[in-house]
């Protein structure tokens, strides 16, 4: 258990004793970014961060900073439906079990009151990041675990490690030198089972989605992503995965096309040249977007096995 998530990793290596030691250097990095980005443990940069909400900026490291600027930048090319700050609503939604009314309309208007991509201010030169209102918080849920297993792959390529796969609760860097990996995607409508099999050599893979993670009241699901612009979760879509080169920008798309839902969501994809997705609506409707030439589509489809 890292960052909040069950994290698998997978390395082929000379011997196990040389593939349990790289485990180790990829676990030591998980944990290292889980202490420096976590939005629920006291010490980290991140959580400094939002105790100064509306009170003073607070200095980062670079990694911080930079992955702060990235997700704004995310933030702005997806016009608010992918926001850090989201994290202002964590409070009024609780998706453990617990709920068993919906919040209020007043909850929903004051906590939206303080989301905003535009209020995180960020000053390069002292390196330093700005929450402008109180109650203000940012979290890096929807990038942290993608961000880590890309920081895992380019270490262990550095140490030569040529194949391996990390898992981050879904959020998936694989590679190798040699063979495919088989990536299994579940089927949403039927726990258990998978909706496809995609063969990737060196690629990530991520998943958004509304069937494991929700809350149920008055026999109605809520999805556990929330549209940064309505305080109320995204509706449409039920699962949403992208292949491509990075796991953080693919588990930043995924979000964000749950939220944005399936046209506006297909036209966002269309700004990533490097990335494919396969939308699934909640009407059972399969969408399948890429920017592939149509040989290199087709191709990449009879690879694909569809259960």
């Amino acid at each position: 258990m890292l960052m909040g998530s069950k994290f698998g990793i997978t390395l082929s290596a000379a011997d196990s004793t040389k593939a349990n030691f790289f485990i180790d250097s990829a676990i030591a990095e998980i944990s290292r970014i889980e202490f420096l980005i976590s939005d629920w443990k006291a010490n980290t940069q991140v959580s400094e961060i939002n105790r100064n909400a509306g009170l003073k900026p607070v200095k980062v490291d670079k990694e911080v900073f930079d992955l702060t600027k990235r997700a704004i930048k995310l933030s702005e090319i997806t016009n608010g439906a992918f926001d850090i700050s989201f994290a202002a609503m964590e409070k009024i939604w609780k998706f453990d079990g617990s709920m068993t009314q919906l919040p209020t309309a007043e909850e929903i208007k004051n906590s939206i009151s303080k989301v905003g991509y535009k209020n995180i201010i960020l000053d390069s030169i002292n390196s330093t990041v700005f929450l402008k209102l109180k109650g203000m918080k940012i979290g890096f849920g929807a990038l942290g675990e993608g961000y880590a297993a890309d920081r895992c792959y380019e270490i262990l390529m550095k140490h030569k490690i040529f194949s391996g796969l990390i898992n981050g609760s879904g959020d998936i860097r694989c590679w190798s030198d040699s063979i495919l990996w088989k990536i299994g995607i579940n089927n949403p409508f039927n726990s258990g089972e998978l909706l496809a099999v995609i063969p990737l050599q060196n690629s990530a893979i991520t998943t958004s989605g509304s069937y494991e993670k929700f809350a149920e009241i008055n026999g109605k699901r809520y999805s556990h992503i929330i549209n940064p612009s309505t305080g109320y979760p995204a509706t449409g879509l039920i699962s949403v995965t992208v292949i491509g080169p990075s796991a953080e920008i693919a588990n930043g798309l995924s979000t964000s096309i749950m939220v944005l839902g399936k046209k506006k969501g297909l036209k966002l994809l269309k700004k990533f040249k490097d990335y494919k997705a396969i939308l699934i609506a909640d009407s059972h409707k399969i969408y399948l977007s890429c920017n592939l030439k149509k040989r290199e589509w087709e191709k990449w489809k009879a690879s694909v096995t569809v259960h």
